[in-house]
């Protein structure tokens, strides 16, 4: 073969499906761990200066997030090894699933490991959607806090009533109810919604929780790959198990016609 006909085989054995599904797991998990690292920072920060002035009343808070500053480091490194598994798996599926018809022939091993594929992106989706579920908190709690801001500047508020406009962040269980002061009212509400930490931290958690739901449907594509290679290597191990067979009866077959016409010759 030429060279071209040797680029136009390699491209051919590539598994696209799993290539663009490991792509957007990728960037997803990227824009999770990223921004949610970012955003923990930020909000750590706004709670340190504005709601809880007392190191002691958000120590448990602080390590909280370094906790999970910890754990996002370890799913960064968990799906990027993880990501590159299933790239070669897809790449060893689609060789044994263009391959039906040649010398190729899979074994129980792979097909178990396939499995054991199938089972173990179902359980990380499944706890993506939870990943998912929990990173839309955050964004809810500071659209909360940006529509009280917003509900101040408003031309229709009473400028009288605007020190009344509280946002209470105790009640979400964020800091203990002792700490100082604990809530912000009024023209400081507004500043603390001026400031760069609680803009970038917003945003930041948007993206992180779009990321979540970009890593939920890249593994559902995963799970689907998965399935219809899994599928396809059973139906090929059992193929395969056929035509063993058939060219045995077509051997015995043979040998039963040849001994015939030599008994019959023997007679002749």
């Amino acid at each position: 073969m030429g060279c071209f006909e040797c680029c136009i085989k390699c491209l051919g054995g590539v598994p696209y499906a799993s290539l663009v599904a490991i792509i957007l797991c990728f960037c997803g998990v990227a824009l999770f761990c990223g921004c949610g690292h970012v955003a923990l920072t930020g909000t750590l920060t706004i709670l340190e200066n504005h709601f809880s002035t007392i190191t002691t009343d958000h120590a448990t808070l602080t390590d909280i997030v370094q906790l999970m500053q910890y754990v996002i480091y370890g799913i960064a490194s968990f799906f990027f090894l993880y990501g590159i598994i299933l790239l070669a798996e897809g790449f060893y599926t689609s060789s044994a699933v263009k391959e039906l018809h040649s010398d190729f022939k899979t074994t129980v091993c792979g097909r178990c490991i396939s499995g054991m594929f199938v089972f173990l992106t179902y359980i990380l989706g499944i706890a993506w959607l939870g990943v998912f579920g929990f990173s839309a908190v955050p964004v809810f709690l500071f659209y909360n806090m940006r529509s009280t801001c917003a509900a101040m500047s408003s031309p229709l508020t009473n400028l009288t009533s605007v020190d009344s406009i509280c946002v209470d962040v105790r009640q979400y269980g964020l800091i203990p109810w002792k700490a100082t002061p604990g809530r912000a009212c009024g023209s400081t509400l507004s500043d603390i919604c001026n400031t760069s930490e609680f803009y970038l931290s917003y945003h930041l958690f948007i993206v992180a929780c779009a990321g979540a739901g970009a890593t939920v449907i890249a593994l559902i594509h995963y799970l689907m790959i998965l399935s219809a290679n899994w599928a396809y290597l059973k139906d090929a191990s059992h193929s395969l198990v056929y035509q063993d067979i058939r060219l045995k009866e077509e051997r015995e077959l043979q040998d039963i016609q040849s001994r015939s016409k030599e008994c019959l010759n023997s007679y002749s």
